[in-house]
């Protein structure tokens, strides 16, 4: 099972939620990304929360490519 600090990737006020919260959350509430870069995600992808990211497949397209990358390890 993958375990993860929460404290490294949330803002603080999120970093005691509950995993759906976490997911059902704006995308600002991920530490680095702005209330600005959440509209832009959203205006570009539709993106509007945590798990629409997640589950954004460009995101996942560009994960896949970048595991296939050997020479970078």
């Amino acid at each position: 099972m993958a375990s993860i600090d929460l404290d490294k990737v949330l803002d603080k006020a999120w970093a005691d939620k509950t995993l759906p919260e976490i997911l059902a959350a704006p995308v600002s509430a991920l530490k680095g990304v702005s209330d600005r870069g959440g509209a832009l995600l959203e205006e570009a992808f539709g993106v509007k929360t945590v798990a629409d990211l997640a589950d954004l497949k460009y995101a996942r397209w560009a994960q896949a490519l970048a595991a296939l990358d050997t020479s970078a390890k």
